[in-house]
Formats: structure tokens, sequence, C-alpha cells
């Protein structure tokens, strides 16, 4: 695997795309019904969906190969049109597993287990294979850092032209504090599907105004829009862009109070108490918005909201699942315990349910190396009665 780094120069175009035909109205053909597109139909019901977290455990804990995925967060998914899905990771761990179902600090080989800042779980039928740049000796992340002070963390990706295409975000160590670290800049990375272990090239995304683009991405009508988060901490808020056509490197327009913009300093926050991750779908005649609820600090609940456009506004806030993972009274029993990051995987086909991943963590670092089943994507199928 090669560790040249190719990084294309310039910036992304700001000209005022071409305009296409605004989205039907409510009640048009081909739209929900007046009203009830800005609805989460209801009621709401969601159950744990067995086959992907039996894929993702049974992965993980298999200990043929000692060099792959055991455990990560992130979770975004790229169906192909050649049936493979590619799961976009951020922080990822690879290596065995132990016993008694823990990663061991030191491998009998002598070398800690392995851990990276971004990878790929590649799925093709009912096999899984990671990929990651270097060797299984020195593993390095597909989106490898410009020194050790910083890092890149996977946001939402998507195919297009014979490419995938994904954003990542840039962060930098300012200080020697545990959270002496913050965002710095937003990229997107290209890679080819056949020989995905490090990019075809390397491309600044807007960045100017202090939002997080590569929280979501969603293909609807004539743009593609792609979804950033404005991260104040307790406070984070949901922005808007769209690009004319399916690549990312096209010319970016803001959803500004009244319209769109070519300019980044004009995009306004669209709603308050999205996580840094989620989802918009098209579902049954509306957009879907899925999110952790960030209007209460590390709450458990994963919530949805309606709307008749993919840009808003998002109504109708509706709890889909509360995770049980959660806390002191949740299934580890554990205070430190959190969950975050819903989002939705509309290509997962479950008869009309929807698909929805959220992440587990920990506050105690060593207990990512005690219990695998701790940091690993959980599942979970939403069916909505309309």
């Amino acid at each position: 695997m090669s560790s040249t780094l190719a990084l294309t120069l310039g910036g992304v175009a700001t000209a005022t795309a071409v305009q296409s035909p605004a989205p039907s109205a409510p009640g048009s053909p081909g739209s929900a019904s007046a009203g009830r597109c800005a609805e989460v139909p209801g009621p709401v019901s969601a159950t744990p969906d067995a086959e992907l977290n039996s894929t993702f455990t049974t992965y993980g804990n298999d200990n043929t190969a000692l060099d792959d995925w055991t455990g990560a967060d992130g979770t975004y998914s790229v169906p192909l049109p050649d049936g493979r899905v590619f799961w976009v990771f951020s922080d990822t761990f690879l290596g065995r597993v132990d016993a008694d179902g823990g990663r061991s600090p030191v491998t009998d080989e002598g070398g800690e287990t392995p851990f990276i800042n971004n990878s790929f779980v590649v799925q093709d039928g009912d096999e899984l294979s990671t990929v990651y740049r270097g060797s299984a000796d020195d593993p390095e992340p597909l989106l490898p850092p410009v020194d050790d002070s910083h890092w890149f963390w996977a946001g939402d990706a998507h195919a297009t032209r014979g490419v995938i295409e994904g954003t990542y975000q840039e962060y930098e160590r300012f200080g020697p504090g545990a959270w002496d670290w913050r965002w710095n800049r937003n990229v997107l990375a290209r890679f080819s599907p056949a020989d995905p272990d490090e990019p075809l090239s390397v491309h600044p995304l807007p960045s100017g105004a202090g939002v997080s683009w590569a929280s979501a991405i969603r293909r609807a009508g004539a743009y593609t829009y792609v979804y950033g988060v404005e991260d104040l901490g307790s406070e984070k808020y949901l922005h808007v862009a769209r690009v004319f056509g399916t690549s990312l490197l096209g010319a970016w327009q803001y959803r500004t109070a009244t319209g769109w913009s070519a300019n980044e300093a004009d995009s306004v926050r669209v709603m308050a108490g999205v996580g840094n991750e989620y989802s918009v779908s098209r579902h049954e005649g509306r957009y879907l918005l899925v999110t952790h609820d960030t209007t209460v600090p590390l709450s458990a609940d994963i919530v949805a909201y309606a709307s008749c456009t993919p840009y808003g506004p998002f109504t109708d806030k509706t709890v889909v699942y509360t995770t049980p993972e959660t806390g002191a009274s949740g299934s580890y029993g554990d205070e430190n315990v959190f969950t975050y990051n819903a989002h939705a995987h509309p290509h997962v086909d479950r008869d009309g349910g929807l698909v929805v991943s959220y992440n587990v963590n920990t506050f105690v670092n060593t207990d990512h190396y005690k219990d695998v089943t701790i940091y690993r994507p959980r599942f979970v199928t939403v069916r909505f009665d309309d």
C-alpha cells in the first residue's frame, strides 16, 4: 500500500449554480398530501436489527485475521451499483479479541492493539473486509494527518461518477489537556471502489463559516444536498448547502433565511438540537431527519423530524428509540457509557422499515480494552405507521 497522498490544490468553486425546478409542493403529484409531509408518521416502533448487529458482532469477534476491524464509531454507509456496501468509520480498533471479550493493549506478538482514526469495512454479500493504508504491522488511517497534532474523522460519503466521495473533518490538538483539541477544516477525499486503500485525490471544502460540512449527504432532484453542524459544545446547529449535479466538487450554494447564496458566510442556522452526525432520508413522501437529541446532555433518545423539502423546516420532533446502553441505569450499568450520532441507512431493505445506526462509547478509555462490545455500532429498524 502506497504511503503517498496526492493533495489537489485549489478550492471548491463558489459561483452560483444553475437553478433547477423547485421540489414538489405539498399536495402536488409525487408529494405527500398537504401538511402530512411535515409530520413524522406514527405510531413509531423500533427494534434491534438482528441481521446487521449479528454481522458486525461476528466479524468483530472473528480472529481469523488479526489486522481487521474489532470496533469503531461513525458508521456511514455507501451502496455501490455492484451490490457492495462501503461502511465508513472514524476511530477504529484493529487486531484480536481476547477470550474474555476484551482487547489486549499488548498482543502476544508484542505490538499494541492498532488504533487508527478512519477506515472502511467493505461488505460483499455476507463477507466483510477492512480497508486501511500501510501494512498489518504498521496500519495507517485511509486519510492520514499532516502531522502528529492533527487527524481526520470521517463524515458521510456517496458514490458518483465511478468514485466514492467522502467528507472528512480535520481536527487539531492545541494543548496538553485531554480536551485540548478542536475542529480545523473540511476536506473531500475521492476513492476508487476497486482500489480504495488510499485516496485518488484530496480537495479542500468550504471551511470559513465554522461549519463542519460532513454530517450528511442526500441526493434530491437536480441537487446533492450537504448537511453540516455548527458545533458550539452544548449547542449544535444544522446548516444546509447544495451542489448542482452529483459531485461535491461542483459549485456550492448555502441555505439562507430567504433562499440560497453562493457565499458560505450567508449560511443560516436551520435548526438546533442535531448531533454532529445525523441523516436526511426520503421516506414515504417526506424527508425524515434522524439524529440523537442534543437538546439534553448525553440524551439516550434518537429523534426524527419531518419536512416537505430536503432543506427544511424540520418539524414534529418525535422520539423513535431510546438507547438501552446509556448511563448507570442502562444495560452496562455504567454512568460513563453514552450513545451518540444516530443516522439512517435508507438503502438497507427492511420492507418499509428504516435502519438506523448509533454509536456506543465510554468516558473511561481503559474500558474500550476490557469490553469490545462497548465501542461498536448498534442497528435498529424503525417502523412508521402512516
